[in-house]
């Protein structure tokens, strides 16, 4: 596992290369940039913390209406390309 580091840049320095910091952020890089005025942190830059996958088992429970008087189970009489090699 990669050793993430943390980087210090003034605020001048980050408006000149500010896509290549960020990108650096993004790939994981870097962990966290940061930012000085006159020597002093004013400012941190970190990755944004992904979102939580949802479970997807019964995600669209409820979503389906079958409609009165259908057998779902009913043959279709299509016949299926398995079927045709036997």
């Amino acid at each position: 596992m990669r050793k993430r580091t943390v980087k210090v840049v003034a605020v001048s320095a980050f408006k000149l290369r500010s896509a290549a910091i960020i990108n650096q952020i993004a790939t994981g890089r870097v962990s966290r940039v940061v930012l000085t005025r006159g020597g002093k942190p004013v400012a941190a830059i970190v990755p944004v913390a992904p979102e939580p996958v949802a479970d997807p088992w019964g995600a669209m429970r409820g979503s389906v209406r079958i409609a009165p008087g259908v057998d779902i189970t009913a043959p279709t009489g299509e016949i299926w390309n398995a079927e045709r090699d036997q």
